[in-house]
């Protein structure tokens, strides 16, 4: 299994000058570091790859042993472009995530007991501008986007694809628009018949960090594991 953590975007909704995944938690380890902390239970760090584009070079002169993968288009893309630039130089089942998701340890564990196509989500009220989804009764995405009309939580950030699902995830990825988010390219593979399935977690195991309220949240969470 290879990782893959998204970390090249500038993050300005949180209001700071530096890549987002650097910013400091209450546990005095940056987002970034948090992530490697609970990565390497699963994974070798040599299996994880990072995608830097914003101020890369403090994000590598900090983690100068991992793996990068460079989006020099990152202020004109979007995740889905990140995300595929990984995946054109990976054969292996995927596990993939924000650079700005904070998680408890079970998280990664819900998601490789059972490893399928997937993502991780809640259950509960959503904000316009987080992105939802809607599942069957069987845990199977219906749709997932920003645009999700009765959506039955969020998706947080954190995804498994297997390898037999990995060349019609990038498909995806190539019809996306240069803005798009990666759950667009997953929104085509499910239209097209992609099963993608949900792992839910609780609303307070898992916060994706783009607003200054969020960072409060995270670390909450990380005191309430402490």
């Amino acid at each position: 299994m290879k990782v893959v953590i998204l970390a090249a975007g500038k993050g300005s909704r949180l209001r700071q000058s530096g890549p987002k995944p650097l910013t400091k938690l209450v546990t005095g380890k940056s987002i970034l570091e948090h992530q490697l902390s609970l990565l390497k239970q699963h994974v070798s760090l040599n299996d994880v790859m990072v995608v830097v584009g914003f101020q890369k070079e403090k994000i590598m002169d900090l983690f100068p042993d991992l793996t990068y993968v460079y989006n020099s288009d990152y202020a004109s893309t979007n995740t889905s472009k990140s995300l595929l630039a990984a995946l054109k130089k990976i054969s292996d089942d995927v596990l993939w995530l924000n650079g700005d998701v904070v998680f408890h340890p079970s998280v990664l564990q819900h998601v490789l007991k059972h490893p399928r196509t997937s993502m991780v989500v809640n259950v509960g009220p959503v904000g316009e501008e987080e992105v939802k989804y809607r599942q069957d009764s069987h845990g199977k995405i219906l749709e997932v986007s920003k645009q999700v009309t009765q959506p039955q939580g969020e998706a947080l950030g954190i995804n498994f694809c297997t390898k037999e699902n990995l060349s019609q995830l990038c498909q995806g990825l190539e019809r996306c628009a240069a803005n798009d988010y990666f759950e667009k390219g997953i929104e085509y593979c499910i239209r097209d018949g992609m099963h993608v399935w949900s792992v839910p977690v609780a609303a307070n195991m898992c916060v994706e960090v783009d607003f200054p309220e969020d960072l409060i949240r995270a670390n909450t969470l990380l005191k309430d594991e402490s």
